[in-house]
């Protein structure tokens, strides 16, 4: 179910240079292939989530049937389809990262924040959701909050990531075992 907001969704100005950046990027007669770039734009704008009223605009900016666009933006777990919090949470729930206790980071979320999956705290801090493999299956498990990796998690250290976050502390991004990018968590530091 998508919301609608009851006010028209226009680019910015200087996102509107970006649309002009991107439909410049596709051959003439293809603008309709730039659907998931200007929707990760729109979203972005928009403070993480895809409304109606965006669905409308990017379909009138590409000259297709708004249901296409409406198509991608439901297929695409990455677009929101209703407001999230400032943090987005989103925890692995592949293989390697439930091996190595994921279930639990989700766990936490749920008693910590006292949300379920796919909801925000009242605050409009914090959206929790599963997502399929990150890419970091080396460095399970692992979350994304909005748009930064954290890996090698345990329910301690991501924990304190929750509360330095909901106090507004800066918090280390990467690895949470200081180990650089997927060498083996034996490696000894140089």
């Amino acid at each position: 179910m998508m919301i609608t907001t009851n006010k028209k969704f226009v680019f910015s100005k200087e996102n509107l240079k970006e649309v002009e950046n991107i439909l410049s990027k596709y051959p003439e007669g293809r603008k309709k292939s730039a659907v998931l770039p200007l929707l990760h734009l729109a979203q972005r704008q928009n403070d993480g989530w895809v409304s109606k009223e965006i669905v409308d605009h990017v379909a009138e900016i590409i000259d297709v049937a708004p249901i296409r666009v409406y198509e991608v933006v439901t297929f695409y777990t990455m677009f929101n389809l209703k407001p999230i919090g400032k943090f987005h949470i989103q925890v692995c729930g592949t293989t390697p990262c439930m091996l190595r206790g994921s279930e639990n980071l989700l766990k936490l979320c749920k008693e910590k924040l006292g949300i379920d999956l796919h909801e925000t705290t009242k605050d409009m801090m914090f959206t929790v959701s599963e997502v399929e493999c990150l890419g970091g299956c080396a460095n399970a498990p692992v979350i994304q909050i909005n748009d930064d990796y954290f890996e090698d998690l345990t329910v301690k250290n991501f924990e304190k990531i929750l509360d330095d976050l909901k106090a507004g502390k800066k918090v280390t991004i990467g690895s949470q075992t200081g180990r650089n990018s997927s060498e083996p968590a034996t490696a000894k530091k140089k």
